[in-house]
């Protein structure tokens, strides 16, 4: 198991391979259908509210149920990751295969894609903190930061290859 530690250098996203196990301590941001787009219309309008260079981001809403991974290949959620990455984002956390194109992408930009279990109970046990950064009127789709501790995932798609 690699433990990796953020904002994450773009050397360390250059030794990862599918099939990875990693566990991610520090912070991770969140976003999904809502918040991502508003996220990246921001960064096209050169108004970006974030710092995302070596940034994590989780597709998540966070309740009081707490976080699961949501799909990533929502055409919303999919469609942000090329720009983001591009804006300093190294790794994505998701569920579901992406396309040809968003794996190109990802590999251009030296980012990853990572997937983790939709199991609630576990992800909410490797959570510290939450508090909303961007989009509060978003309710639980707002993108918060969250700081995690050994928080676990295994690589899906890196160097232009998917496990999917």
């Amino acid at each position: 198991m690699k433990e990796i530690k953020t904002p994450i250098k773009s050397e360390t996203i250059k030794t990862l391979k599918i099939g990875d196990r990693i566990t991610i301590s520090g912070s991770i941001l969140t976003g999904r259908d809502a918040a991502l787009p508003r996220l990246v219309k921001l960064i096209e309008n050169g108004k970006n509210p974030l710092d995302l260079e070596g940034a994590v981001i989780m597709h998540t809403a966070v309740s009081p149920a707490g976080i699961g991974p949501t799909s990533s290949n929502k055409t919303e959620i999919e469609n942000s990751i090329a720009p983001l990455s591009q804006n300093g984002v190294r790794m994505h956390i998701g569920k579901g295969a992406l396309g040809d194109r968003t794996i190109e992408e990802l590999k251009k930009h030296n980012s990853v894609f990572v997937v983790t279990p939709p199991a609630a109970a576990l992800l909410t046990s490797k959570m510290i903190s939450s508090e909303v950064v961007a989009f509060p009127e978003e309710g639980m789709e707002a993108i918060h930061r969250l700081e995690v501790n050994d928080f676990p995932v295994i690589v899906a798609v890196a160097n232009g290859k998917s496990i999917y």
